[in-house]
């Protein structure tokens, strides 16, 4: 066995299984496609799955992959043993129904003892105990001895998954020596000490697993294998454990200079070294794959990792933020196997060094909130804070429960761990449930495609071309059934051999037009993708009989194609405009295009400024005049990547790729349909600019026609708003600045006689005033007055009543009350807000306030009167 690096490793692996006729593909994407049962890709076939269940045709029958993976199932474990870790790579090597045992065995045997040159003395297979087959296949095959064969029950050396495809494992194990081994007699493959380390795991998926709990030959028999390449890597290079492999001890190092800290010295520094070298590797890879933080989902795991790191940062003494700055060695040791790493460097620094800023923030927030529950324990007594305001601390202001812990203990207190730990489960029930109520396994729902031939497929003819003649219809469906044919009226999906109408794909909407046959003419009014590549033509049959097996005359509306390629081609151009304004970091997030609009969401952290919105809008405008050829260039997926191409973060892209090219100005891997020449965009013109999530923006605008109609219509706006003010349009806006200055002096002097009208009505009023002792009494409804009037009058009044209770009613429908008592009257007994809820009860309505003012409102002005009288009382019984 020789020395590998992990890079060496990763590519030693992919190239052998290339020679044996797999197609080597970049790993996939960690945000799921199509698969709500997961919130991140966890094992390497999980984005193979639609493959395996042949809903989806793969690129090749043969993959091999290094696919990146999260776990965060025992994240409280990461750090506290070297051998727990969040982020991880997967080796694999599939067959989709072409190569079984036979083959998979060979070529693993193969790969491990004649590349990675392992003793063959020190390798141990298990197999499954029914599984005679692969036994007899390694044995008398490959050539392993019985004694270095074991076999182990289901739980062990069985794959299975709820109902669907599943079938027995073979495992190879390396012995590390009797140093590693636990020094029983027993020892041996199978025990829970470290010498046996299972290092490939080969599944034989050849049952489908039943309802009732039986199992049946699947007709398409699969290998999926996996094998850890950190836990592979360990092994190479001789070392203890994965934080010890070349790639991850360059982060732990950097992190070691940073804190001043030495690996090794000290077990509580030694788990938070290998907490953020975790931590900080996944949350590059998440940045890398357009996941933000949040509050919900994938944001949320990426936030508590981000948080946790920058957690222990700080019990290392690293009093700043730091997390990007370990970013760099993350990419510098894992940017050639990923490229994605170095383009979207940006935008991973931007994410980062937001959210770590952030959560400094947050750490002052909760802090200020643990302050003040400590001084509510201080006033009551009490030493030991509830378990459910400590995980609220933890759950919703991100603040760590151990620094919660210590800083309790600094005041001689402590938490209910028992609390706490129960509204942490209540809270991991909930989002069990609830991930149970969307999950999905290796299969999908039924719908009425399934029960078509799943060798059927749809050639996409429509690149070049809106028309087409002599397709021939392969299915058709109706409702949830499959028919052969349908009349006048009937809604159905039709399904032709190839088509120029393009399907709802990669955010672009599905073509509309006409299905013609000798028979009939059905409108397409949707196109969709079916299962496995199918394309399906939604719509209704005009006029007719349209049948299975007919010739047709497919026609793509052109009018509704160019306006959909239009805002299609537009969306390139603005990501490149935003890139170019706002940043590297903007990065898509998703786009929706059709006939009318595009919709364009994209990685930014702060609402777009009305200048930036101004320079985006300009630059667009500016490509779409210089007429830029709109080229498209078909290539493989990674001489794509090479070319400089932009890719979407969690597209599934096949072995051949299309790259849209607009000059030397945009290129990016894109599927969907374009124009031939910027120009034929006509204009671009941004309707809105709004956040849809954190750290997400999104930008809705119009092209060609609907730009038009857009322009048309602030024209005429314009037009009426000159007749309005009449004006002319150039002067439109002054006239308008001249009205509202007019307007404004008008208000001013407005309420200048308001105040004058106010200040006279109230020296008309001072005859209704009466004495009770020495305090002046004055009830009065002033119907015309609102409430500020009244409140301004009852000011005046005071000033010349000097100790008085005043009760101010106005309004004609809904009456208003304001009460006013002076400090001579308060302390003689009169209380404003009583006095005014007890007038406004006689109304039906109520309100109240203090001693010296209050107010209120009643819904019938016609017992205003009883109302007043009834205020009266209040004041004579307080004052006597």
């Amino acid at each position: 066995m020789k020395y590998m690096g992990v890079n060496e490793l990763r590519k030693s692996y992919l190239d052998f299984f290339e020679s044996k006729g797999h197609l080597k593909h970049a790993s996939f994407s960690l945000v799921p496609q199509n698969d709500k049962s997961i919130l991140l890709i966890n094992a390497g076939m999980t984005p193979l799955k639609p493959y395996f269940t042949g809903l989806e045709t793969p690129p090749r029958r043969r993959m091999t992959t290094c696919q990146k993976c999260i776990r965060t199932g025992d994240i409280e474990n990461v750090g506290i043993t070297a051998r727990h870790g969040t982020f991880f790579e997967m080796l694999g090597n599939f067959s989709f129904g072409d190569y079984f045992k036979k083959e998979a065995t060979a070529w693993a045997w193969e790969y491990m003892t004649k590349v990675l040159e392992f003793d063959p003395d020190r390798l141990y297979i298990s197999v499954y105990e029914d599984d005679d087959e692969a036994e007899q296949i390694w044995h008398k095959e490959v050539g392993i001895p019985m004694d270095h064969l074991v076999r182990f029950g289901k739980e062990d050396n069985f794959w299975e998954h709820g109902v669907g495809p599943c079938g027995p494992c073979s495992e190879i194990y390396y012995d590390r020596g009797e140093k590693y081994g636990c020094g029983k007699p027993t020892c041996k493959v199978g025990c829970d000490c470290d010498r046996y380390m299972e290092i490939w795991n080969l599944v034989f998926t050849q049952f489908e697993r039943q309802e009732d709990g039986s199992y049946t030959p699947l007709a398409q028999k699969n290998i999926d294998t996996g094998m850890g390449l950190e836990r592979l890597a360990a092994v190479m290079q001789g070392v203890d454990s994965i934080f010890d492999i070349d790639t991850i001890k360059a982060v732990r190092d950097h992190i070691c200079r940073i804190s001043g800290m030495t690996y090794g010295a000290e077990h509580k520094t030694d788990v938070s070294i290998r907490v953020i070298t975790d931590h900080v590797r996944s949350i590059t890879f998440m940045a890398s794959d357009g996941i933000t933080p949040s509050n919900e989902g994938r944001g949320y795991v990426m936030r508590r990792l981000l948080r946790r790191a920058a957690r222990h940062g700080r019990l290392l003494g690293i009093d700043r933020p730091f997390l990007h700055e370990i970013v760099a060695t993350v990419i510098e040791n894992s940017g050639d196997a990923y490229p994605e790493l170095i383009t979207r460097r940006e935008l991973i620094d931007k994410v980062i060094t937001t959210e770590e800023a952030n959560f400094y923030r947050t750490l002052d927030t909760g802090l200020g909130i643990l302050e003040g529950f400590i001084d509510e324990m201080q006033q009551k007594g009490q030493t030991v804070l509830d378990g459910d305001k400590a995980f609220r601390l933890f759950d919703t202001y991100g603040f760590p429960k151990d620094l919660t812990a210590e800083i309790l203990e600094e005041k001689g207190m402590t938490y209910d761990e028992a609390g706490f730990n129960d509204a942490m489960e209540k809270q991991r029930t909930q989002a069990r449930e609830n991930q149970d109520m969307n999950k999905k396994l290796v299969t999908v729902d039924a719908t009425v495609y399934n029960k078509l031939d799943p060798e059927m497929v749809t050639e996409f003819v429509g690149y070049d071309q809106t028309w087409s003649a002599g397709s021939k219809i392969l299915a058709m469906t109706s409702g949830e059934k499959v028919i052969v044919g349908a009349g006048t009226g009937e809604k159905v999906t039709v399904f032709t051999n190839w088509t120029p109408f393009y399907a709802t794909k990669g955010g672009q909407e599905g073509d509309v037009g006409t299905i013609q046959t000798d028979t009939g003419v059905v409108e397409v009014e949707d196109t969709i993708y079916a299962i496995g590549d199918k394309i399906g033509h939604v719509g209704t049959v005009l006029d007719g009989t349209v049948n299975v097996g007919q010739v047709t005359r497919m026609v793509v509306d052109i009018d509704n194609r160019m306006d959909t390629a239009r805002n299609h081609s537009a969306t390139h151009l603005l990501q490149k405009a935003l890139q170019n304004v706002l940043g590297g970091h903007v990065a898509q997030k998703g786009s929706s295009v059709n006939a009318d609009r595009l919709r364009f969401d994209f990685t930014h952290f702060q609402a777009m400024t009305e200048e930036e919105i101004r320079k985006v809008e300009r630059e667009v405008n500016m490509k779409i005049l210089e007429g830029l050829p709109v080229e498209t260039e078909v290539m493989g997926q990674e001489e794509a990547r090479r070319s400089g191409a932009m890719a979407l973060f969690d597209e599934k892209y096949g072995e051949k790729v299309r790259v849209v090219s607009m000059g030397d100005y945009s290129k990016e891997l894109c599927g969907g349909t374009h124009l031939t020449n910027t120009a034929q965009a006509g204009s671009f013109k941004i309707l809105s600019e709004s956040g849809v999530a954190s750290g997400v923006r999104r930008i809705e605008a119009v092209t060609g026609r609907k730009a038009l109609e857009f322009y048309n219509s602030q024209e005429l706006e314009l037009k009426k708003i000159a007749g309005i003010v009449k004006s002319a349009k150039d002067r439109v806006v002054e006239s308008v600045e001249n009205l509202q200055q007019q307007n404004k002096a008008l208000q001013k002097e407005l309420e200048s006689l308001k105040s004058q009208l106010t200040a006279n009505a109230a020296n008309d009023i001072l005859k209704d005033v009466y004495a009770v002792g020495d305090i002046q009494v004055l009830c009065v409804y002033q119907p015309d007055l609102g409430m500020d009037e009244l409140k301004n009058m009852g000011d005046t009044l005071k000033d010349k009543l000097g100790a008085c209770v005043l009760v101010l009613a106005g309004g004609k429908e809904k009456v208003q009350f304001v009460a006013m008592a002076t400090q001579e009257a308060v302390a003689a007994g009169a209380h404003a807000g009583n006095i005014v809820r007890e007038a406004a009860k006689v109304c039906g309505g109520g309100g109240g306030g203090k001693p010296a003012m209050a107010q209120a409102g009643g819904k019938d002005a016609s017992k205003v009167e009883e109302a007043l009288a009834a205020a009266k009382a209040v004041i004579e019984a307080q004052l006597s």
